[in-house]
Formats: structure tokens, sequence, C-alpha cells
């Protein structure tokens, strides 16, 4: 009789802490044990030459979720995760998005029914929120959180999805009361829509314009207004997708002073451009999201982020829209660059981008690698140990890498429902070929394994992150003396 559900043998087990030379044992989905010269598995399998990592997590991605403007994702959570797990990733936390006038728990219950019976491999939930109630946020987010939803996005742009500041210091109270993580996406609403409307107003419609729309200053300006709103409560928050180099600096100075901020970067930022988006026509649309590739001086500054700890984590931001009239140009020839869905995919080829250019040219050691992609992810959002790392007692998610294989990217090897990927042509060094979630192969020699509605709903603990409630706010210390409770 089998001593183990699965013995993986012979390969290099990598992780955020160390580097090592052993075997792994899966039982009932998890690892049992690391070491060498291990009993019978029922299955074996063989990673001489190969890099054994923990799977990866994305923890920002778009999935059949419905834009503001009412465009949907190409991808619901079959193809999605299908997708995610050709990469090498074995958890997704994509979001369950309100829109205004919605009841925030309604919308959590229509995404578990999308994604439970079609997802193949595990997943969380982050919130939306747009529409701050007195119901949703006095009974509604604090209720989600307590079950599992422990993570919500804010937006301080687009017109039905922005928050004023004031509703962001609501926000920011109820998260840190109830040890929630805020996750911001930082952009000046009012110098977007001016420059946008100004750039109409003399014609200037093309794709190339929403990069000139969205300006650095815009970005920076925003990340700053973020950072002084989570020091005025002393709550943690995470910025998300930055992509320029004022960000960048803000965020690092306010870690510098010791204040609980963290950065999230994404594929866009270090392998497209703004001359990408000024592709002749509208294909430049195929490039169009928000914040916007900037230049060879922002994407510098990103890599500079993920290698001295600005940055915690790497995710995808994938947003699926296809380039037709569903998705890129909903008014075909005249679509202006404000009627362009604002995403670009990116789920399957999040960790072979980085693997390649990060760990192969040096950029990065395999140990940060794991960090950014797999391990940090699950601290922020409240899976680790569970997720995120191979120790005993984890569950058995591992990608296994050869690190030798070399892939040239056309959207004809993808498994998302795009049509298209703004990394066509791109030739890669490393490749996840045998990926396992819970001890179930999921992926191997380029075929799917899993079945549709095999992956798992995870509950999310609290983040790692977040400041223990009830520890009293420097900025808000007279609220002690009046008896006052602010937050």
């Amino acid at each position: 009789m089998s001593e183990y559900d699965v013995v993986i043998r012979n390969g290099t087990v990598a992780t955020a802490a160390d580097t090592m030379s052993c075997d792994i044992g899966v039982t009932d989905g998890v690892i049992a044990t690391l070491g060498t010269h291990l009993g019978e598995g029922t299955r074996e399998i063989d990673a001489s030459g190969k890099l054994i990592l923990p799977g990866g997590i994305d923890s920002h991605c778009h999935i059949e979720q419905r834009s503001s403007a009412g465009v949907i994702c190409a991808d619901d959570f079959y193809s999605a995760t299908v997708a995610a797990a050709f990469g090498g990733t074995t958890t997704v936390i994509p979001f369950a998005a309100q829109h205004r006038g919605q009841s925030l728990r309604r919308v959590v219950e229509e995404y578990h029914e999308a994604a439970d019976p079609k997802a193949v491999i595990d997943y969380a939930f982050h919130l939306i929120i747009s529409d701050p109630t007195e119901q949703v946020m006095g009974q509604e987010l604090p209720a989600l959180i307590r079950d599992g939803y422990t993570s919500f996005k804010v937006y301080m742009t687009y017109d039905l999805l922005q928050l004023d500041d004031r509703q962001m210091l609501d926000i920011l109270a109820v998260a840190r009361r109830e040890g929630a993580l805020v996750m911001v996406h930082a952009e000046n609403h009012d110098m977007i829509k001016w420059l946008a409307g100004r750039l109409l107003d003399h014609g200037l419609g093309a794709p190339r314009y929403h990069a000139v729309s969205h300006a650095r200053l815009a970005e920076g300006e925003a990340t700053n207004r973020a950072v002084v709103l989570s020091q005025l409560l002393d709550v943690p928050i995470l910025l998300v997708h930055v992509s320029a180099a004022e960000a960048v600096e803000v965020i690092r100075n306010a870690q510098t002073r010791g204040l609980k901020i963290y950065g999230e970067t994404c594929p866009q930022y270090l392998f497209l451009t703004a001359d990408d988006i000024a592709k002749p026509g509208l294909e430049g649309a195929k490039f169009c999201c928000s914040p916007p590739p900037r230049d060879d001086a922002a994407q510098r500054a990103v890599w500079t982020g993920l290698r001295n700890g600005t940055f915690q984590v790497f995710s995808s931001d994938h947003a699926p829209y296809r380039y037709d009239a569903s998705g890129k140009l909903p008014h075909g020839e005249k679509t202006t660059f404000k009627d362009i869905a604002n995403g670009v995919p990116g789920i399957e080829l999040r960790l072979p981008l980085l693997f390649s250019e990060g760990v192969q040219q040096g950029r990065l050691d395999l140990n940060a690698f794991v960090s950014l992609t797999s391990t940090n992810h699950a601290k922020l959002y409240g899976l680790y140990p569970k997720k995120g790392t191979i120790a005993v007692g984890s569950d058995a998610d591992v990608a296994i890498w050869d690190p030798q294989r070399e892939t040239t990217i056309t959207a004809g090897i993808l498994h998302d429902n795009v049509g298209y990927t703004p990394y066509e042509g791109r030739r890669l060094r490393g490749w996840p070929v045998t990926v396992i979630s819970r001890g179930r192969i999921v992926v191997e020699d380029g075929k799917l394994a899993a079945t549709r509605g095999s992956g798992a709903f995870l509950p999310c603990g609290l983040s790692q992150a977040a400041r223990p409630a009830g520890v009293p706010v420097p900025e808000l210390a007279f609220a002690a003396a009046s008896g006052a409770a602010l937050v």
C-alpha cells in the first residue's frame, strides 16, 4: 500500500525563504512530508532538473465581472481559472463588484453562483464598494468581513465608482475596526476628466490619448492623498496596479516613515509602454488600461520597487475584454479613448513573464519571485500558511517549472477567451509544466486534468498587515479625552 497519494521527487524546492533539494509527500491534499528517501506514492512525479514552487496566487483579477459601464468580461470562472492554472497559478482572488443601488450581500451571492460550478482552482473574493450606504457600512460590510471577505477595493476615479474623501474615511474606519485590508485605485478623477474633456474638444479621440488623459501626476497626487487618509486613521492600505514613478516614490517615502502602506504592480507596467497604446488606428485599444503603461523610466522605477520591497505583490489585474463591439470597441471605428473598456488580459502570463524577465535576467532571485507571486499574497489576504508556501500542513498547491523551456507567446497558445494578447511575439524562458492544486493534478503535459467546479472557495482570515482593533490612533487622541468613539 502506498504511503502517500503523491510524491514529487528529485526537484529543487524554493519558498520565499529557502531553496533546497528535497522530495514532497502529499496526503489528502496536504503536504505531509518534506525530505529524502520518502516512501512510495500512488502517483510518482519525477521533477529532475526542474523547480518546485508554491502555486501562484493572483490576488487582483476581474472574472465574469460587469463593469460600471455595463461591459462584461470575456472570461467566465471556467476559462479564467483554466488560463490561470496553465500559467502556474493555483488560487485566484477576483472581485465581487458592487454597483450603485446594489446590496453587497446579494452581490456576493451572485458571484458565488457564477464561480462555484465553474472554477477549476481555489478562489476567494475581494469586495468592490461603490455605494457605501448606511445599510452597507453598518450591517452588510462588517458581517461579510466576519464571513471571510476581509479585503475590499475602493476607487478614487471613474464616474460610477468614485468615492469622495469622506466616504473613503468612513470605509477606512470600518476596516480599522474590523481588521480588514483596503485596496485603493488611486488616480485623481477631476484631473483625468478635465484632460479628457479638453482632448475630446479638440478632436483627439484616438487610443493614444487615453495615456495622455491619465497623467502620471494624477496617479501621484491620488496616491499621496490615499496615504494621508490612511495616516489619519492609522490603518493599512494597499495601493494597487501602481504604474508611475511619482506613485512609487510616494509609497516608498511612506514606508520609510514607518507607515503601513503596501504596493502592488502588474505585468503591463514592466512590459508595455504608452508607445503600444499609440499603435495605428484603433490597435492601441488593446493596450488601454488604467492607470496606463508609461515609459521606459517608469518601467525602471517599477523594477526598482520590486527589488527593494516597495511592492509586496505582483498581480495580473486581468481585465479581459475582446477587441470587438462587445468589449474594447463599443462604437466600432468611431470609438474614442473614453469609450474603450479599460483593462488588459494577463492571468496566464503573469508568472512566466516575471520569471523570464526577472529571475532569468538576474533582476530578482527565486525566493523574491515566490514572495511577490504567492507568499505575500497569502499573508496580505489571510490565507497563509494554508496557501502561499511549501511546508508541512500547507495545501499541496505546487507548480513544477522547467526553467529552460522556451516559449514564444501567441494568442493561440493561451487559454482565456480574449482572442489576443498584448505580449504577442515575446519569447520567454521558463514555464510551469505540471500544476497541482490541493494534491490534484490540474495541468500536465499541456493538458487540463481538472473538472469544472473542482475548485474550492476560501474564506479569508484577517490580513497580517492589519492593525489590531482597539489600538489608539495618535492623530485622534483627543477623542479619548472627550469620550468620543470615532473609529
